[in-house]
């Protein structure tokens, strides 16, 4: 019987690169592929398969970021039965941790090689679970997170920009036309800026800024 599995991810090149490493194993079948929340929960509802392979933090198409986080708590409570691997480029304890807890799910750093991945999915289809070496890396950190950083010295110029101006009151949108850009472009840089300060939904972010003084 194939191994179904199912890939999200909103880089189309991630995804690609992911196919094409899983097509050349015997007995996996990819049955769909997501590139945000909503389509990735629709694909589930429509599409049965084994194995989840998401990437943790997904912009939707509206403009918002979905809190990965709690993505995937609803996915396991809707679908307890499927195993998941999480993809992240987070290196933050705390949420690592937070995933690490479910003993039904796998983790694993984005950088790490193809092989590490069905690594993964092996484990993770055989009901066992398996943590990448990077994940165990930031996971050995000291218990205690560091103090924020300012943006600048943590994100790049744009994404520093797109922050402000969220944190401002502008929406997706206007962002986009003021800085002559499309509102995926805002929406990724965003999701970048979040990833790299550690913070999985709005309100973390904006309590990263305001710790700051910077509203």
């Amino acid at each position: 019987m194939s191994l179904r599995v199912i890939l999200a991810d909103d880089h189309p090149f991630v995804l690609l690169g992911i196919r094409s490493s899983l097509d050349s194993r015997a007995g996996v079948s990819i049955v769909g592929e997501a590139i945000e929340p909503a389509s990735l929960i629709g694909l589930l509802h429509s599409t049965p398969c084994d194995v989840l392979v998401t990437d943790l933090a997904m912009p939707e198409s509206a403009g918002g970021a979905e809190d990965g986080l709690r993505l995937v708590r609803r996915i396991r409570s809707e679908w307890p039965a499927l195993r998941i691997v999480v993809l992240t480029t987070s290196t933050s304890a705390a949420i690592l941790r937070a995933i690490v807890a479910d003993g039904a799910i796998s983790v694993l750093g984005k950088a790490e090689s193809m092989d590490a991945l069905w690594d993964a999915i092996e484990a993770t289809a055989a009901g066992r679970t398996h943590i990448g070496q990077s994940i165990r890396d930031a996971l050995e950190q000291p218990q205690e997170e560091p103090g924020p950083l300012p943006l600048e010295a943590s994100l790049s110029t744009m994404q520093a920009q797109v922050v402000h101006m969220l944190v401002g009151g502008q929406s997706i949108a206007e962002i986009a036309a003021a800085l002559g850009c499309h509102r995926r472009t805002v929406s990724r840089q965003k999701r970048e800026a979040m990833v790299r300060l550690g913070v999985t939904n709005d309100p973390g972010l904006f309590s990263y800024v305001r710790a700051q003084g910077l509203r």
